[in-house]
């Protein structure tokens, strides 16, 4: 079994998902989109060309997948969970999507090395998404307990 994020967004899915993929080196995959589709005859025109349904695959492995809300459904935003992003033992590889993803965004946590001993951050990017990311194996000295 696996679990997948699914995020909505409210007409900016392609900007939010090319932004992801710059800043976690990874590549939008299997764009559809609303024109040409079944439910091109009930969108408003302007609608025709936003995302139905796109994959955006990440090194190592993993994806999550996106859309632009169905036009009339409400959008209340992303609230209530975090992106997490795990870089084990690279701190300098997490720093660097730390900078890349908080972009226009939120810092709520600067990334730093953190009393149980990983580097950590977190922040909401400029698509309101929130991320959370971890880099194990910070030494003792680092985490002042050494």
């Amino acid at each position: 079994m696996q679990i997948e994020p699914y995020l909505f967004f409210d007409g900016n899915c392609e900007e939010a998902l090319e932004f992801y993929a710059r800043c976690l080196g990874g590549a939008v995959q299997s764009v559809q989109r609303y024109g040409g589709s079944p439910l091109e005859k009930q969108l408003p025109a302007h609608w025709c060309d936003k995302i139905m349904h796109a994959t955006l695959e990440a090194p190592g492995g993993h994806r999550f997948m996106a859309s632009d809300r169905m036009p009339g459904q409400p959008f209340g935003g992303h609230a209530g969970f975090s992106m997490s992003i795990n870089c084990p033992s690279d701190a300098a590889h997490g720093e660097r999507i730390f900078r890349g993803l908080s972009e226009g965004g939120l810092v709520t946590m600067p990334f730093t090395v953190t009393f149980w001993g990983a580097h950590f951050g977190t922040l909401v990017d400029r698509f309101g998404v929130g991320w959370m990311v971890n880099c194990d194996g910070a030494s003792a000295a680092e985490c002042g307990t050494g």
